[in-house]
């Protein structure tokens, strides 16, 4: 009972008319940012955060916001994917399998009718189990000390990046580097300067959006400069948007089973809704008595996917609050704007903030009921997205990142360290090293630092404490099995050769 009557406040925060126009306009955008090829939800709340501290929002209002862009990026990965054979992230990449092939058969608008719905099932469930998971998780982490805290971290680094990296060195080396950067300023213990180089402006250390925003935004419009400098096409064209009610009720089994596997693959640290949507979709290829159609344009093999990985979003919300580590990509984007707002996600969370949580659910909720209005009735105008011309695109983008952190600032400074990280971001992306664990790595460096000196103090300088307790041992072997799984899941990913758009016109 006391679950509803939280929910119940969380409504009365959610359908405040302003949270609720936020709400709206973050599916809206969101949908947009993930019907462009490449953006992606990380990208899309990356870019939007500064824009979200100019207009002065109050905690609850950014994170709504913001949650929803998310959200709504999920949704609209799907677009491109089954009309361009373009993922428009990496969780839509197996979308493409089974939804272009429907495309090309003249089923388009089935194939984006019906992904529509996957996703409303998978991310709606997701949001439940968020609501009845999270408060449950949050008890939990009360038995957490600092060596426990410390096997945490040190599992978020062993995964978040795993599944999206075709080299866990890579990723390793990723994560080193957001290591480094998170010791420049003074330390916490001695308030002597570290790695500054002589620079005031460093000693406070590297701002989380100034790198966050470079990172992804900065370094986007540089890639996008570089593979995209010719306005988009649309490969396969649609006509009227028709409800295929036989697809969706012969697949409602399929997306309860993505739901349960893409949430469950959420909730691991680092494994995201890329492994969600992987997970769901072999899944379903392995059990079903028929799996002739897979690849070939079967609906099944769209629903999965929409399922898993918008199921995998959700999920990737619980331990990003209940125990401030991100289960996804996006989730550590979504963890620096709470640490910005000097809001620290935990358990405490619950107790101290219930305004900020439970208004949260009831707006993911109402904004799952909006996305499917959305993405429904509505796609034509979303398909009509994938026709911005980068022309137009990119001066908006960067003119947001550079307007929204010198907002915050108003020091020049950042802007030019904002440049330097898209260099930086853009140079890692040319030698595929992903840029997300290094944003892990300046979030929670600190914190991992500060549980190690804790867990030291306490033991007196006993490294076995750090594995001493059943809950740090279990997670040291998860750690050790996240890091090294994804070295054998890699064998059974093929992934799509990317069509361009003039041949697909021509197919």
């Amino acid at each position: 009972m006391e679950t509803f009557s939280l929910l119940a406040d969380g409504f009365a925060v959610a359908l405040n008319p302003f949270t609720l126009m936020l709400a709206v306009a973050g599916c809206i955008i969101g949908t947009m940012v993930g019907a462009l090829p490449g953006l992606g939800p990380s990208n899309g709340v990356a870019i939007l955060i500064p824009l979200a501290f100019s207009f002065g929002l109050d905690a609850t209002e950014a994170l709504i916001l913001m949650t929803s862009v998310y959200y709504g990026a999920m949704y609209g990965g799907r677009i491109s994917s089954i009309l361009l054979n373009i993922p428009g992230d990496e969780p839509a990449l197996m979308t493409t399998l089974d939804g272009y092939p429907m495309a090309k058969a003249g089923r388009a608008s089935d194939a984006l009718v019906l992904s529509g719905v996957a996703s409303f099932v998978g991310a709606f469930l997701a949001t439940i189990g968020l609501m009845l998971l999270a408060p449950m998780l949050a008890q939990v982490a009360f038995l957490f000390g600092p060596a426990e805290y410390f096997a945490l971290y040190l599992l978020a680094f062993s995964t978040l990046g795993g599944i999206a990296s075709n080299n866990q060195r890579k990723a390793a080396l990723a994560a080193c580097i957001g290591l480094a950067i998170a010791m420049i300023g003074l330390d916490n213990s001695s308030g002597m300067p570290r790695l500054t180089g002589g620079n005031m402006h460093l000693m406070d250390g590297v701002d989380f959006l100034v790198a966050i925003v470079g990172l992804f935004a900065v370094s986007e419009v540089f890639i996008f400069i570089e593979s995209h400098g010719k306005s988009s096409a649309i490969g396969v064209k649609i006509d009227k948007i028709t409800i295929p009610v036989k697809d969706i009720v012969r697949t409602s089994g399929t997306m309860l089973r993505s739901t349960v596997i893409g949430f469950i693959a959420g909730i691991l640290p680092g494994a995201g809704a890329s492994l969600g949507s992987f997970l769901a979709y072999m899944a379903e290829k392995s059990t079903v008595r028929d799996n002739s159609r897979f690849g070939k344009g079967d609906p099944r093999g769209v629903a999965a996917p929409e399922a898993g990985n918008n199921a995998a979003a959700g999920g990737a919300l619980v331990p990003m609050l209940t125990l401030g580590v991100p289960g996804s990509g996006t989730t550590a984007v979504l963890l620096a704007l709470l640490m910005t707002l000097n809001i620290t996600p935990g358990p405490l969370l619950f107790t101290e903030r219930p305004e900020v949580v439970w208004g949260l659910i009831a707006a993911l909720l109402i904004a799952n009921i909006v996305l499917l209005i959305l993405n429904v009735p509505m796609v034509r105008i979303f398909v009509k997205v994938l026709s911005v011309p980068p022309g137009v695109l990119l001066p908006g983008v960067t003119m947001v990142s550079f307007v929204g952190i010198y907002s915050l600032s108003g020091s020049s400074f950042d802007l030019l360290l904002m440049i330097a990280f898209g260099v930086l971001g853009y140079l890692l992306r040319k030698l595929d090293v992903p840029t997300v664990p290094i944003i892990l790595g300046i979030l929670l460096g600190n914190h991992m630092e500060d549980s190690l000196r804790r867990a030291m103090v306490l033991s007196g300088g006993d490294w076995q404490y750090l594995y001493s307790s059943k809950i740090a041992i279990g997670l040291w072997i998860a750690a050790i099995v996240g890091f090294i799984a994804p070295l054998f899941l890699k064998r059974f990913i093929t992934k799509p050769s990317r069509v361009e758009p003039d041949e697909a016109s021509d197919g």
